[in-house]
């Protein structure tokens, strides 16, 4: 396949509630199914959604929160992603999905993955965010190298990360090493204009749109919406600031072909995997475009770059 088609899926989910959430993410998975989508795919955290309560007081109505945020984190092998993969063979696309992961051993943690589910209905992988950021690391657990890995698909190589994880560029450098084509770059959402100025938030387009320059692959950069509305009444004075979404899809050279984008809604874009070969032609830097004699990286404790053997 050369021309693939992309999409962004901006929508809120129900928060604290990951059974309608579900019911909700299968219904935009259908709704991407029917436009001709070949991959559709989520923000962070997205199932059962981005944890708001973070930055705010500590108070007896915060633990609230946080335990019925942990009451409703998702498992692997739970029916929520179950559903979600059959909703995915429907549909017939691939779909990735930020979920808050339930530790299955105790079960009194979190970690901010991303999972990647086939048109076949297949769990792929997962990737689990290696550091939350700022106020994050009061309700996530830190991550593993485990999903750091690219996916063959029938369409080309299929990655992803968390946010801020392409602030640190190893990860990154790791998935383009391994050739990523599509990636997919979940984050919670933009704040508003008015919200107080603050570089955790500030980057989301610049960071999707560097990453699509140095791997020379396209980015589907989707985003959560969370209006005050959103959050039930009771646990509305812990939400401190509003996710308004801005959801973009990039091409390999950087520039935004799609958003950003406003409210509920499937951003599409069109993808030629021409364009990615004309953007790796011109720069691969993992491989004619470095310098494997003066650096290295290894991954677990095994060489990813330069490759080859040792």
């Amino acid at each position: 396949m050369s021309l693939i088609h992309l999409a962004a899926i901006q929508a809120a989910p129900v928060f604290f509630d990951k059974a309608a959430s579900t019911e909700k993410a299968c219904h935009w998975i259908a709704e991407a199914g029917k436009q001709g989508a070949d991959i559709a795919a989520f923000g962070e955290t997205w199932l059962p959604g981005y944890p708001f309560f973070i930055e705010a007081p500590l108070s007896d109505l915060w633990w609230e929160a946080n335990a019925l945020y942990l009451e409703q984190a998702v498992r692997l092998d739970g029916p929520e992603l179950a559903q979600i993969a059959r909703a995915a063979r429907q549909a017939g696309c691939d779909v990735v999905i930020g979920i808050a992961e339930l530790d299955p051993a105790t079960e009194g943690s979190i970690y901010a993955s991303l999972v990647f589910i086939s048109r076949d209905g297949e769990i792929l992988g997962r990737h689990r965010k290696i550091k939350p950021t700022h106020h994050e690391r009061s309700v996530w657990s830190d991550g593993d190298a485990e999903g750091l890995q690219v996916y063959p698909r029938e369409y080309g190589r299929l990655s992803g990360l968390n946010c801020w994880e392409h602030n640190i560029m190893l990860p990154g450098f790791s998935l383009i090493c391994q050739g990523t084509q599509i990636h997919v770059a979940a984050w919670p959402g933009r704040e508003p204009e008015t919200a107080p100025s603050d570089p955790v938030w500030s980057r989301q387009l610049l960071l999707s749109r560097a990453f699509a320059s140095q791997a020379g692959a396209y980015v589907i950069a989707p985003a959560g919406l969370r209006l005050t509305e959103h959050v039930p009444e009771r646990f509305r004075p812990l939400s401190a600031f509003e996710h308004t979404g801005q959801s973009a899809i990039i091409d390999p050279r950087g520039e935004i072909i799609a958003g950003p984008a406003e409210g509920e809604t499937i951003l599409m874009a069109r993808a030629d995997l021409n364009e990615v070969r004309k953007a790796k032609a011109a720069c691969d830097p993992a491989g004619h475009y470095s310098r494997p004699d003066l650096f290295e990286l290894k991954l677990k404790g095994e060489r990813v770059y330069p490759p080859g053997p040792r």
